[in-house]
């Protein structure tokens, strides 16, 4: 367990992209180092561990979905975010629960299939030169280095005459050695990156159903089947020419030659093993689908509870038929987030309330919090301001004010119209800087200092225009 962080470190890590919230990221910090003592116990009590799923309960733009966004990244494990609100019940139109699980192993391919190619990577481009070279060469595709020896004596049959029989051998043994020369000047050239922008003509394959949509996504997820392999192995792909540059021809035959190196059996078979094992299901707007009070605040039910007894069974742990083989759901791990400011987490239905055991409250943002999520993160909107203008040849600066004075008025704004949490701080902060921003190229190589007049000259009629600021996110 030496390779996987402790609760502690994971709360570190966290702390670098995400203020406060300390009780979301305990809860999470410890979900994820129970996976790694999960992997340590015997097969049989294995199977009987599952995850504890949390529900976080805050308002919006607290940081409930870069909580589990970081965690995923931390864990380099697939991951999938969705909205509670784009599923129906199975009946209606729209798509079914179990297409969250599809799609996270949809995502958990890809990553595997990058390991894959990085494995592979050094040997895939090294088959990819050596292509290159015998194309710059001349001698790409199969074709003979030398002429038969019909052509030569213009009979069907070589020549039983001893003496011709070794001029043949000495013409193709000159013949190999100046082809070698050839290609190892070739090969130096190409190394060296003379040759990188050099035109060539290559092979590439087109699909023949790209121009054939015989049934929709949709459609076939539901019945788990990939119908474009189903139907390639019925219409096979064409070859056709292509020019190109040398660079651009080399990417093309890396990405050639590692398919034909990658295995894709096992490729799906370390996916779906990833998905079970590693997954991580972000299920955002659950209070949209409870019943209770929202639905006067939502419209008419759509079948909320409907929704609910769906994804239970996926919570619960099931097996979902994908297209690359059948998912058990036992050991992923769901995060779910909502407001629930109308409705609340008690309207759920009793037995989705038993599956998720961990309930998080995130408090709402302070003046205080903006002030120190607009400096401290690693990604904090002071720092890719100053790295986005800096590219203009502008050295920005923001006093302790300036910053003090955009976590008051982001406050005060949130406090009169809607409270968007941090995500008013992006606004605020883009109306601050629209007039540096539009002309920052013609004003380059000049020391600007933001400071709190300039924020309170700037951003004035956004806070004292109340009906501006309830048009303004």
């Amino acid at each position: 367990m030496i390779d996987y962080l402790t609760p502690k470190e994971i709360v570190e890590r966290l702390d670098r992209y995400i203020i406060g919230q300390d009780k979301a990221k305990r809860a999470v910090a410890i979900a994820l180092r129970n996976r790694a003592r999960r992997r340590e116990l015997d097969d049989d009590l294995r199977d009987e561990v599952i995850p504890k799923n949390i529900l976080m309960i805050g308002p919006t733009g607290v940081g409930k979905t870069e909580i589990a966004r970081r965690l995923a990244n931390l864990a380099d494990a697939p991951f999938i975010k969705v909205e509670a609100t784009k599923f129906t019940e199975v009946g209606y139109v729209g798509r079914d629960v179990e297409a969250i699980i599809r799609d996270l192993v949809d995502i958990a391919y890809r990553m595997e299939q990058e390991r894959a190619f990085e494995d592979i990577e050094e040997e895939a481009e090294r088959r990819a030169n050596e292509r290159l070279v015998d194309i710059l060469a001349g001698i790409e595709g199969g074709r003979p280095a030398t002429p038969p020896l019909s052509q030569i004596f213009g009979a069907d049959q070589p020549p039983s005459n001893p003496e011709q029989m070794e001029a043949e051998r000495q013409r193709r043994e000159q013949m190999a050695r100046q082809e070698e020369r050839v290609r190892q000047f070739t090969l130096q050239r190409l190394e060296a990156g003379e040759l990188e922008d050099e035109e060539i003509e290559i092979e590439v394959e087109e699909s023949s159903l790209q121009s054939m949509q015989i049934f929709s996504a949709a459609g076939m997820e539901e019945m788990g089947m990939d119908m474009q392999n189903m139907l390639g192995n019925i219409f096979p792909s064409k070859k056709s020419s292509k020019r190109t540059t040398v660079a651009e021809a080399r990417r093309v035959l890396t990405y050639q030659e590692a398919d034909k190196l990658i295995d894709d059996q096992e490729v799906a078979r370390r996916a779906l093993e990833s998905a079970e094992e590693d997954g991580i299901v972000f299920l955002d707007e659950l209070d949209k689908v409870t019943g209770g009070k929202a639905e006067s605040r939502y419209g008419p039910d759509v079948s909320r509870e409907g929704v609910q007894r769906d994804i239970l069974p996926i919570i619960e742990g099931c097996t979902v038929t994908t297209k690359y083989g059948p998912v058990d759901t036992d050991h992923i791990l769901f995060i779910c987030a909502g407001a629930f400011h109308i409705s609340k987490p008690s309207d759920l239905i009793p037995e989705l309330q038993g599956r998720i055991p961990l309930r998080v409250e995130l408090h709402s943002l302070t003046q205080q919090d903006f002030e120190r999520i607009l400096v401290e993160p690693d990604n904090s909107l002071v720092k890719q301001y100053i790295a986005l203008l800096d590219t203009e040849g502008i050295d920005l600066e923001f006093t302790e004010e300036a910053v003090a004075e955009i976590a008051r008025l982001a406050q005060q704004v949130n406090e009169q119209t809607e409270n968007i949490g941090a995500r008013r701080l992006y606004t605020m902060l883009e109306r601050l800087l629209d007039e540096l921003s539009f002309t920052a190229p013609e004003i380059t190589g000049q020391h600007i200092v933001i400071d709190g007049d300039y924020v309170d000259k700037q951003l004035a009629d956004v806070v004292e225009d109340r009906d501006l600021s309830r048009y303004m996110l």
